[in-house]
């Protein structure tokens, strides 16, 4: 087991792996680094194996490091794919289905959330896209952000941290490029709106 953390335009994120691969990245404040590493040892345990204690966990690592290297590529707008190997024991069932079919999703694009829906044979379950995006274990990687609105609106953004925060999806689309309505957003007082 092993785990990073690196400076990123969105703040601060927390990358911890498994000898499977990456499994988890949180946003964080420097203060609660060491809660989410816990946290993300409980929930990483009640999956179905058994992780060390978070004390025997290497620092700096492994596939973590692997991932912090490919994150700062990715924000310097060197890298558009990751290959880094991802544990994605922590999504099951049609969350899983969801966040495979939005690791798809190129840089740059976005889909609906009713695209995704369609691809994974399940059109009619556009809210349960949403759900799996809000409880994404490994955002950026997989880049939930990608997933917009049928009329190319953001949507929300969770990033699967449960707190939203806009910024975060505005900045990732914007580094790529993409298309979220078709214009440029800001963000004021926690509202979008759209700037010329």
């Amino acid at each position: 087991m092993d785990w990073t953390t690196c400076d990123t335009p969105v703040g601060p994120l927390l990358i911890v792996a498994t000898h499977h691969g990456v499994a988890r990245i949180a946003f964080i404040t420097n203060d609660d680094a060491t809660r989410e590493l816990h946290r993300t040892a409980g929930m990483l345990t009640l999956s179905d194996y058994t992780v060390p204690d978070t004390d025997t966990w290497r620092q700096g690592a492994g596939y973590a490091h692997q991932a912090a290297t490919e994150l700062s590529e990715y924000f310097t707008g060197k890298r558009h794919t990751f290959d880094v190997p991802l544990d994605r024991r922590l999504s099951r069932g049609f969350r899983l289905a969801a966040l495979t079919s939005i690791s798809t999703i190129p840089y740059g694009t976005t889909q609906s959330y009713g695209e995704v829906a369609s691809a994974i044979n399940n059109p009619n379950a556009v809210r349960a896209v949403g759900g799996a995006c809000a409880t994404n274990p490994i955002p950026i990687i997989v880049p939930c952000h990608r997933v917009v609105r049928a009329d190319r609106s953001l949507g929300g953004y969770l990033g699967g941290q449960g707190t939203a925060n806009l910024s975060y999806k505005i900045t990732l689309l914007d580094l790529e490029k993409a298309d979220h309505n078709g214009s440029h957003l800001t963000l004021i007082d926690s509202t979008p709106v759209t700037s010329g």
